[in-house]
């Protein structure tokens, strides 16, 4: 092994990296120690000492560097006369510990009786209860009888609120500081902070609002206590009572492997029920972690608002009437028959759509939004085989162009700030500042709509920068689509795939392009045939008979009431009785990602499985499966019996999945750390991996085949005239959409902004608006009423206006548009 040590571990000999952290490497070897403030994602502090085990090291001759022997024969060795904290230990030649000794047993026995001084016993009662490391170690290790004084025992508040989402009982915290280090050395957030000292030492949230986090149900995952519980969960089941069942957050690029946790419920009608979301491990998307809106955005896949049966002609109807009315209006239409998917449509829904046009001779496939373009260039030279973004350090870079990563895909931007600290060099392109500014070595501005110019002249304007990411080892460049057009998406991406084509950063891991496509399958979409420019086309000519799978193009668009009124029929496949399926001559209802089996192909190209977590919803059913009797009653062969089925058919059709079968996706492997065994105070209650890593899609670089430069063609710049504001939709992490409104009113609502504009003080000025005025927002069809933020965020002569916080369509992209005060009646008494 190279760059190895030799330690010794109660009398064992074992060969290990020199600098293992000493409770990781007997992890290695099968040896817990025990630990409470110890976690493998974060710096040892040693605050527990829990750790605690006998240590030494052999003594060697200085002037040979021979062993030095005992009487016996045997190594001598110089023990510490005191116990040492084995997690602030790191392996070195000669390393030995006792973990075995009465002495070890009774350090042990003594720091659980102090921590259990004040602790409560409502173990019954308690969310941890079941899978507690605290409750675990003391049946292991503690003290059978307490010799404390019932009357000295610290009464503290049993329900303090950290925040909107999470709760805190001061009597069962046992200050290992891992929700604060969580914060601050994972996150960047140093939200929590120690308050008081001795025994009267607590957590409490700092900044306004408290525990103002993207990723605070984290920080319950990694309490080795009751502490810290969430409010969707407190009270709501016992852990023992859950069945496990992965699956693959829906709501954005990263592909967060997740573990939905169900129970029968009666609140349910004795289904099976969504109770948790918590993570599951999968080192090379999520690790460990996922953000809030992954493990708090499920609730819309029970709703009561869902779609729930089949609608003909405004009436409900039964399935098979239904299939029958759909399949007789495409088989009537000519061939002039278009398709549009959404994002949350799975690999399997979108084949099998495709396969159902081409059988009635169309090649019409649109991917909804019409945002970002590119996805073929990410086929071509994204991210290489084998890239982990946690892997990245010193000498490699990445760049961020056009992206609020942190609202976009916060999990990335949990990933590149951590290789900021390790060393890489980041740099933040954009019009704006971002959350990502504070985790970036260097940060560029252009104007409002000119990344693609940005990045086309970055060696003539930035040189230096230009050199620095050209000489990295390894160069990932993240590229959104903020302030751009789709034209000037696609010029963007071009360019970004050009610079790294030019300076060697292709068909190898951790190099490449990632892309902040919105929803989980934005690659999916590619490969199954849909894009955006298709899209664009449809909405321009629109065919005879338009399905809508999955596309609440009614709230993103602003134009769609008049170019749907274009259209002759619409189908409609959908989770929410939507304005288009409103009015939409077939309605037919589907299901979620959690009632059924699919896969979702991640920004990294990662094709993932997920698997039935929640009973069904009413009537819905599958969409592939939908489609699939569609296709039959259009004598286009039979229904496919089972996902499986779709995937297979899948594997022998598109090259870049071949051998993608659903037991290869679901194949697992080793992975450090090591999470959800029985030492659940190792790394906290997030599952270990049990239903599928994934396989990676390979790019064509990664197959030898590098694509030539590509010629960029430059949009023309947006101008406004005086008087008028180059209006820029921006993303926020939490809004209005259907996927996400349910989760508002369970929980989510303080999260959620009123609808706002930002202005720069500048424009406010001259438009005579203050902050928090009442605005009308408008670009072209679009009008948005919003309240005005002066607050310096905008560029001069640019309002940021964040997509889907109000009750009406914003722009899909950056336009020019026109902002007017709106006065508020005010009613007095």
């Amino acid at each position: 092994m190279a760059n190895s040590v030799k330690i010794y571990i109660d009398d064992q000999m074992y060969e290990v990296p020199a600098g293992t952290n000493l409770v990781d490497a007997a992890k290695f070897i099968g040896n817990d120690i025990p630990v409470f403030c110890y976690h493998p994602k974060m710096k040892p502090v040693g605050m527990c000492r829990m750790c605690l085990v006998e240590m030494g090291n052999i003594v060697k001759d200085r002037s040979t560097g021979e062993v030095t022997l005992d009487e016996s024969g045997n190594p001598q060795i110089r023990w510490f006369p005191k116990l040492q904290t084995a997690c602030t230990t790191v392996a070195t030649d000669g390393l030995v510990i006792r973990t075995n000794t009465q002495a070890v047993d009774d350090a042990r026995v003594n720091v659980l009786e102090f921590l259990l001084t004040s602790h409560p016993l409502d173990c019954p009662i308690c969310d941890k209860g079941g899978e507690c490391p605290l409750q675990n170690l003391t049946m292991r290790h503690g003290p059978g009888t307490s010799r404390m004084v019932f009357e000295d025992k610290m009464r503290l508040d049993k329900q303090v609120a950290l925040g909107d989402l999470i709760f805190l009982d001061e009597e069962r915290c046992i200050q290992c500081a891992r929700c604060i280090r969580f914060q601050d050395e994972i996150v960047g957030d140093p939200v929590l902070a120690f308050h008081e000292r001795a025994r009267a030492l607590q957590i409490i949230a700092v900044g306004d609002p408290p525990f103002d986090s993207n990723f605070s149900g984290n920080t319950t995952d990694v309490c080795p206590v009751g502490a810290l519980t969430t409010t969707d969960f407190r009270f709501g089941a016992r852990p023992w009572e859950l069945t496990p069942v992965p699956t693959i957050c829906p709501h954005c690029p990263v592909g967060c492997n997740v573990t939905a946790n169900t129970r029968l419920d009666r609140d349910f009608e004795g289904r099976a029920m969504i109770k948790r979301m918590m993570p599951r491990q999968n080192e090379q998307v999520n690790e460990i972690w996922m953000c809030d809106k992954g493990r708090f955005g499920h609730h819309f896949s029970r709703s009561s608002e869902r779609l729930m049966q089949p609608v003909v002609g405004g009436s409900t109807s039964a399935w098979d009437d239904a299939l029958n009315a759909a399949a007789d209006l495409l088989r009537n239409a000519g061939g002039d028959v278009a398709a549009i998917a959404g994002s949350m449509m799975t690999n399997e829904d979108l084949w099998t759509l495709r396969q159902m046009l081409n059988g009635l001779g169309s090649q019409r496939l649109g991917a909804w939004s019409p945002t970002h373009a590119g996805a073929d260039l990410v086929a071509q030279v994204g991210v290489g085989a084998g890239t982990n973004l946690t892997t990245l350090g010193a000498d490699d870079a990445v760049l961020i162009i056009a992206s609020d990563l942190e609202e976009e895909a916060p999990i990335w931007r949990l990933n590149v700030k951590q290789a900021h600290d390790r060393g890489a060099y980041v740099v933040v392109a954009n019009a704006r500042d971002t959350r990502m500014d504070a985790f970036a070595s260097t940060t560029l501005r252009y104007g409002t709509g000119q990344a693609a110019a940005a990045l086309q002249n970055l060696r003539a304007d930035n040189a230096e920068v230009a050199q620095a990411l050209a000489d990295a080892t390894n160069l990932i460049i993240i590229a959104g689509a903020e302030g751009l057009t789709l034209d000037g998406s696609r010029a963007l991406m071009q360019s970004a795939a050009n610079f790294l084509i030019e300076t060697g950063h292709v068909g190898k891991p951790q190099n490449g392009l990632l892309a902040t496509f919105p929803g989980a399958n934005g690659m999916g979409l590619f490969y199954m045939g849909f894009t955006p420019e298709t899209t664009l086309d449809i909405t321009q000519n629109p065919p005879k008979v338009l399905i809508l799978a999955q596309a609440d193009v009614r709230y993103d668009d602003p134009a769609a009431a008049e170019w749907l009124s274009r259209v002759e029929t619409v189908i409609s496949l959908s989770l929410f009785p939507d304005e288009a399926t409103q009015s939409a001559a077939v309605a037919l209802p589907i299901q979620s990602f959690a009632e059924r089996d699919g896969t979702y192909t991640n920004g990294a190209r990662r094709v993932q499985r997920f698997y039935t977590a929640q009973g069904p919803l009413g009537e819905a059913l599958p969409a592939w499966q939908v489609i699939s009797r569609i296709g039959e009653r259009l004598e286009q062969g039979r229904a496919k019996a089972s996902a499986a089925a779709v995937m297979l058919e899948i594997t022998q059709s598109i090259p870049a999945f071949a051998g993608m079968r659903y037991n290869e996706l679901g194949k697992v492997e080793p992975q450090f750390p090591e999470i959800g065994g029985d030492d659940l105070y190792y790394g906290g209650t997030a599952y270990n991996n049990t239903g599928g890593l994934g396989v990676q899609a390979p790019t064509s670089a990664d197959e030898g085949s590098v694509p030539a430069v590509g010629a960029v063609e430059l949009p023309k710049a947006q101008k406004a005239k005086k008087g008028d504001l180059v209006v820029v939709p921006t993303t926020k992490l939490y809004n209005h959409e259907r996927t996400f409104e349910p989760s508002i009113h369970e929980m989510m609502g303080r999260r959620v902004a009123e609808s706002y504009v930002q202005l720069n003080a500048a424009d406010a000025q001259k438009l005579n608006i203050q902050d928090g005025d009442l605005v009308q927002v408008t670009v072209g069809s679009a009008a948005v009423r919003a309240r005005a933020r002066v607050n310096g965020a905008a560029p001069e002569g640019t309002a940021l206006l964040p997509r889907h916080l109000a009750d009406t369509a914003s722009p899909l992209t950056i336009g020019v548009g026109q902002i007017s005060k709106i006065s508020e009646l005010v009613v007095e008494g």
